[in-house]
């Protein structure tokens, strides 16, 4: 086959994926009649800026999650929707829920619609992300049929259309003096409770032009004017093509220019013209023009000019900005940025910006203080899809991110908790002793945490180069990673206090620690896996405890002789969860009461449904088993057939049910004998 022919075919093959119909219905164009008509059976179309935002995130839908007894909201557009396009946003459900409630506040009108949002937080924390969705979000939903929104434009002679600049609500062509009628006809029956149509605002200084003079060609007939002279079209929000998004990022101060944010003097179309006062010289193009009717985002909003903020006030408060040579300008946008604490701190101690202090609702968005969300930003990266050729040894990810976790927590002022322990408390693990109300009172005496700390960026960087560091190897692990981690301190632009460096390189050793311990259990339960064993040890230990619960002899398997109840034996399984011999009547009455229940249910007992008594059989299986495979021979590379023969068997339980390949599990085999060999096994 040509390539010509392939091509054809190529293309021929996707006809059948177009969608002409849709096409037609997102681009849609009407009379100003026909718009009245689609604004009465669907008034939402006229909504405002933040009802639109708010409407839009609504509908992704909402659960209910529970964070140590505080009910939150969990709003899925930032966890479905975000994750469909690679940003989603994991463990500031907290603060996303304070994002939304302001939101909900502006839609309602109850103030916030005049303020200027201010994502505040470290680098690194997500605050670009959620701007980026909201961006996105307004685009996708204004092609949907519950986003809609119209726009106009005003016919040429030529046949064509010169759309408003500012992309306003078409309702603001009906003249002040009518709105009160035509708004009274929109509204009629439609329930008080409700949505009623509102017709905020005046034309964009171009479009009363046009207005006034083609009014004056019909002597004065507004009705004949629209009818003749207006076409109404779907409007499609778009950052790409500047059509109610809009994006500012500050420059060098000395030429900051606010013309960047409410448009400039068109020099060429003067001559055309004859005055730089006719709308028609003016082009309506800065960021706060074009993000009409939808969102404008401020990039380090902070870092811009004190006199460059002024047009922000206006823009936020009344609703309105000053373009060159033209009265005051009606908006309706959100108005969004974000900014670091440096910038932060300027902003309070600056006299002189004491107004755009008092039109801010800042938003805190700290680093993730949970390790399990802090996992999950690193997946999205980091997993077998995204990374070819090289296989990411279990809890790789998982220590980076415990590490990162731990530098953004302040130590516990109580005595008996490590920092650790907090992080593992917060993760949702339980320690003796410390309540839900326990946890709720940590998070109080730290109000700020997680505004400082390792940003997920560095970890990601760092991640990033123990992958291609070691192109020999097929695999990346814990060691790599924390090498990189603890290599890239000297050199972190962001670290400039000795004692802060020293503290991060202390809780670096603290998580080789905990890795240890982690991979140390992990091989201890590969060891003890045999099921046919535990089942037998189980047995013999469930044998004896019943005995012992019911003051009976036990039944001697080898002799058949009644003996009493194997103390020993059943101290040395309990013993492996911690059971104090003071508490081993109350543990055993509750495994006895357990298998009592259910029985009564008509189910059999099975070691594998009470998490404690499986690991404590395990442990027990590993002691009496780790002799007689001598893992420690490894070390010395001097292995017997039948213990080799043994250690592959634990091998591939390593591969098979905890994730591992062939080199990371020999390594981790190798990395834990080493452990046994220096007489440090865990008891």
């Amino acid at each position: 086959m040509s390539n010509t022919s392939v091509g054809h075919a190529i293309l021929e093959g996707l006809r059948d994926q177009l969608n002409l119909k849709e096409y037609h219905k997102i681009h849609w164009e009407g009379s100003f009649e026909d718009y009245l008509q689609i604004v009465h059976q669907n008034p939402e179309v006229t909504r405002t800026a933040y009802q639109r935002l708010y409407d839009m995130i609504l509908s992704h839908g909402t659960e209910e999650v529970f964070e140590f007894k505080d009910k939150l909201t969990r709003y899925k557009f930032f966890t479905e929707y975000a994750k469909k396009h690679g940003d989603a946003v994991y463990g500031l459900d907290r603060s996303l829920m304070q994002l939304v409630n302001t939101f909900k506040s502006a839609a309602r009108g109850y103030g916030t619609e005049r303020r200027v949002l201010l994502l505040h937080g470290p680098v690194g924390s997500s605050k670009s992300t959620i701007a980026r969705l909201l961006k996105r979000g307004l685009e996708d939903y204004s092609r949907t049929e519950e986003g809609m929104l119209f726009s106009f434009g005003w016919k040429t002679a030529d046949g064509g259309l010169v759309k408003d600049p500012m992309h306003g609500e078409p309702l603001q062509l009906i003249p002040i003096e009518f709105r009160a009628s035509v708004l009274a006809k929109l509204n009629e029956g439609r329930d008080p409770e409700g949505y009623q149509v509102r017709v905020k605002g005046e034309l964009c200084p171009f479009s009363r032009y046009e207005f006034n003079e083609r009014l004056a060609k019909y002597g004065g007939n507004w009705i004949e004017m629209l009818r003749n002279e207006v076409r109404i079209f779907r409007l499609l929000l778009s950052e790409k093509d500047r059509i109610g998004i809009g994006t500012f990022q500050p420059k060098d101060e000395k030429n900051q220019d606010s013309t960047e944010l409410t448009g400039d003097i068109n020099y060429r179309k003067i001559a055309e013209f004859g005055t730089d006062s006719d709308p028609r010289a003016f082009n309506f193009d800065g960021e706060l023009n074009i993000a009409n009717r939808g969102l404008v985002e401020f990039i380090e909003v902070l870092k811009l000019d004190v006199a460059f903020l002024y047009d922000l006030l206006g823009a936020s408060q009344e609703h309105k900005i000053k373009p060159k040579k033209f009265a005051q300008t009606d908006i309706d946008e959100v108005i969004l940025g974000h900014t670091n604490e440096p910038e932060y701190r300027r902003l309070q101690n600056n006299e002189f910006m004491e107004a755009l202090r008092d039109r801010t609702v800042k938003i805190d968005i700290p680093y993730v203080t949970r390790l399990q969300d802090e996992v999950h930003i690193y997946e999205k990266d980091f997993n077998s899809e995204r990374v070819r050729g090289k296989h990411i040894a279990p809890h790789t990810i998982e220590i980076a991110a415990m590490w990162a976790v731990l530098t953004r927590l302040v130590q516990p002022k109580h005595a008996n908790l490590t920092l650790l322990q907090k992080m593992k408390l917060y993760n949702g693990k339980t320690l003796p002793g410390f309540t839900e109300d326990n946890i709720i009172e940590l998070k109080r005496e730290s109000p700020n945490e997680g505004m400082q700390g390792i940003s997920p960026r560095y970890i990601q960087d760092k991640i990033s180069n123990a992958i291609v560091a070691h192109p020999d190897e097929d695999s990346v692990n814990p060691f790599m990673v924390l090498h990189e981690l603890e290599a890239g301190l000297r050199h972190h632009s962001l670290i400039n206090n000795q004692d802060v460096l020293q503290h991060y390189r202390e809780l670096l050793a603290v998580v080789r620690e905990e890795y240890e311990d982690i991979v140390k259990n992990e091989v201890q339960r590969a060891i003890a896996a045999d099921d046919d064993a535990l089942s037998r040890l189980c047995s013999n230990y469930i044998d004896n405890v019943r005995a012992y619960t019911q003051r009976e002899k036990v039944r001697d398997r080898y002799t058949g002789n009644y003996v009493d109840p194997d103390e020993r034996l059943m101290r040395s399984v309990e013993e492996k969860i911690d059971i104090p011999d003071g508490r081993k009547d109350d543990f055993r009455r509750e495994i006895m009461n357990y298998i009592g229940a259910l029985a009564l249910d008509g189910k059999k007992f099975d070691y594998k449904t009470n998490e404690r008594l499986q690991k404590a059989l395990e442990l027990k299986l590993f002691e009496d088993q780790k002799d007689t495979i001598k893992l420690t021979s490894l070390v010395s590379n001097v292995v017997d057939k039948a213990t080799q023969e043994k250690i592959d068997i634990v091998k591939n339980r390593l591969i098979r049910n905890y994730g591992y390949n062939e080199s990371s599990a020999t390594d981790v085999l190798t990395f834990v004998a080493s452990i046994f060999a220096r007489g440090q096994t865990k008891k």
